[in-house]
């Protein structure tokens, strides 16, 4: 059954592309972005613009549906709590060409794009994004508002502390931990060392 309406929360190019992804998978009856550049612009893509943050409690009220769509961390934090004291519902999108294994278990307010892998008892925390094409591995534990960048290779086994950052394209060997809050640059190949 199609819901009525998806409330994202930044309107910038990952916002348009979790718009996207959501409308694919054809949950959603309306789609509309709340982001600061309100004042300023009225749509992004083909989805209106509402409000801005300041004014997100008239947009979203107890049980509507939401997610936070900003690749900052600590912005994407503040949002999705703001969301969750407004008793908002914060819902995961995936995009119907990724793959989630029935055996991982996905957090409230994550996104995983076109692409993207999960393997079988990969814990992904809430409030995580998932770009295109980056693999979860099995055994992964990603932890809460992670970010991993398009084409992130993550090996099984791989612990990602809370609010990391793997850029695109980062390549992460078996067994590897990544602390929290910690930004990998793009390209890098991490491994354990011995």
């Amino acid at each position: 059954m199609r819901k009525s309406k998806l409330v994202v929360v930044g309107a910038g190019g990952h916002g348009r592309s979790v718009a996207e992804a959501a409308m694919l998978g054809g949950s959603w009856q309306e789609i509309v972005f709340v982001d600061d550049a309100f004042a300023q612009q009225k749509s992004s893509g083909r989805w209106p613009i509402v409000s801005d943050t300041a004014h997100l409690h008239t947009v979203v009220s107890a049980g509507d549906n939401a997610v936070v769509a900003i690749g900052n961390q600590a912005t994407r934090m503040r949002l999705f709590q703001r969301l969750a004291d407004l008793k908002a519902m914060l819902v995961t999108v995936i995009h119907p060409n990724a793959w989630v294994s029935a055996d991982a278990a996905v957090g409230a307010g994550t996104t995983i794009m076109a692409g993207a892998v999960v393997g079988t008892h990969a814990t992904v925390g809430c409030g995580s994004i998932i770009n295109a094409n980056a693999t979860v591995d099995h055994d992964v534990c990603l932890g809460e508002f992670a970010h991993l960048g398009v084409g992130v290779s993550l090996a099984g086994g791989v612990v990602v502390g809370d609010r990391a950052w793997l850029q695109a394209g980062v390549s992460a060997g078996y067994h590897v931990k990544v602390l929290p809050d910690s930004v990998i640059e793009s390209g890098a190949a991490l491994k354990v060392d011995l």
